[in-house]
């Protein structure tokens, strides 16, 4: 039989993993003194549905499916070439999203997103990118349902990554550096000196002020929210089939870990046989060390982005106003974790662990060498991780069956590669105090 498993059924339902949660999610709270009146709703209703419904299985729109079609299914591949590397008897598997335009897994929820706006009377859409492969998805998804789109990209990314600009160009996005002068929260940061805040809250701040100032604008996010990571399931639905038709089934799931969409789009479905059927199946998330808000971050209200206004969310945060240390995986660099994925980690029902980014690298390039994909640096987090998951089964003289998601691809993203080659590469480990700093200017709930 072969390794590789790409043929198969396009899933038409997501899964929604609040129907089997054990527990209720801490309900949102408006902010004491926010200004939320003068905000209008920026959810189209049938994405605040999918983000409080109990309904196991959320049908797929076919106008959805027919996109869904050009690029899903997505292949499986098992890493024999890194398994006698490694010397482990672990089978290592990996389900691989780097073949769309987009480059990622966003585009799973980049279109699903771009159909509900359009069909709810959208015009234009806004929204924060980090290292750029959300900002890509949703003009994407904006091109192909007639929307405008607009994305503040985080100008330390804007400026390492030019040519993710230059693909959102193409499908007909407007593109600035964030901080930038056309909001008041940029002009603000701008006037400050913030010439490069690296924090995706304050792009994500931009792209709700411009919403909120032009007639037909909505602003629209890529990770952390339910509807978002809904939306990604269609990766860990089809990688269990693959898997199944393989004959095998995950001990380990692994995936990076910035909001949320990645990791709850390939564990959640894995999760589901754990929660319903007390399979033991172990899903790890994997976090930058210089953005560790699972592993160091507190569980707590906070904003989820840096305007002071929005709902408070309870999650895993280092702060909304934290600004990480310099860093590749900028889609990895939001201050903290979808609500739902925080509240499964405080119930231990996942687990996390946290990389600096030069031994991360160092993974990258042995898997680059050995399966010939090279990996996006956020991707390249869950690369390590799986690595390191055979390595424990190495110790413990134990063969689990490993599944990861290699998430997208890094070819716009070789700059970072030239400077670990080069050995200029830093391995930016927060220091403690950072923490407790960037947590001080938390709301009082």
């Amino acid at each position: 039989m072969s390794d590789t498993s790409h043929p198969g059924m396009l899933p038409t339902a997501w899964y929604n993993i609040l129907a089997d949660l054990p527990f209720d999610l801490p309900a949102d709270i408006q902010p004491s003194g926010g200004s939320t009146g003068s905000i209008k709703l920026q959810l189209p209703l049938a994405l605040v549905r999918q983000s409080t419904s109990k309904q196991r299985d959320i049908p797929i729109p076919e106008d959805i499916l027919q996109h869904y079609r050009s690029w899903r299914v997505t292949p499986l591949k098992r890493a024999r070439a890194l398994e006698a590397r490694l010397e482990t008897k672990a089978r290592i598997y990996y389900k691989y999203e780097g073949n769309n335009a987009s480059g990622s897994h966003k585009l799973s929820t980049g279109i699903a997103q771009a159909y509900y706006y359009a069909a709810a009377g959208a015009k234009r859409l806004t929204t924060g990118t980090g290292a750029g492969q959300w900002g890509t998805a949703l003009a994407i998804g904006c091109k192909a349902f007639g929307l405008e789109c607009k994305v503040y990209m985080v100008g330390s990314s804007f400026r390492q990554k030019p040519y993710r600009k230059t693909m959102m160009q193409l499908y007909g996005a407007n593109v600035v550096a964030s901080p930038s002068p056309d909001t008041p929260a940029g002009a603000r940061l701008l006037k400050d000196g913030r010439i490069d805040s690296s924090n995706i809250a304050f792009a994500v701040t931009e792209a709700m002020e411009d919403a909120l100032q032009n007639e037909g604008t909505l602003l629209s996010v890529g990770s952390g929210e339910a509807y978002s990571i809904l939306h990604c399931t269609v990766i860990g639905i089809e990688a269990k089939a693959q898997l199944a038709a393989l004959g095998e089934k995950a001990d380990v799931v692994v995936a990076s870990l910035g909001a949320g969409s990645n990791f709850g789009g390939m564990a959640f479905p894995f999760l589901q046989d754990r929660l319903r059927h007390d399979d033991p199946v172990r899903c790890v998330s994997i976090e930058p060390a210089a953005c560790p808000k699972l592993t160091r971050g507190v569980y707590r209200y906070d904003y989820t982005d840096a305007s002071g206004i929005t709902a408070l969310q309870k999650m895993y945060t280092l702060g909304s106003r934290f600004k990480p240390p310099g860093m590749h995986a900028g889609g990895l660099r939001y201050h903290a974790c979808s609500k739902i994925i925080s509240a499964l980690y405080h119930h231990r029902l996942i687990e996390a662990r946290a990389f600096g980014q030069r031994e991360v690298f160092a993974s990258a390039v042995a898997f680059a060498e050995l399966e010939g994909i090279v990996p996006a640096p956020e991707s390249a987090h869950a690369v390590h991780g799986a690595i390191q998951e055979a390595l424990r089964a190495n110790e413990e003289g134990t063969e689990p069956v490993i599944v990861f998601c290699l998430s997208g691809h890094g070819l716009f993203d070789l700059s970072a590669y030239d400077e670990y080659l080069g050995g200029r590469m830093e391995d930016t480990i927060l220091p403690d105090e950072d923490i407790i700093n960037s947590l001080e200017g938390l709301p009082a709930v």
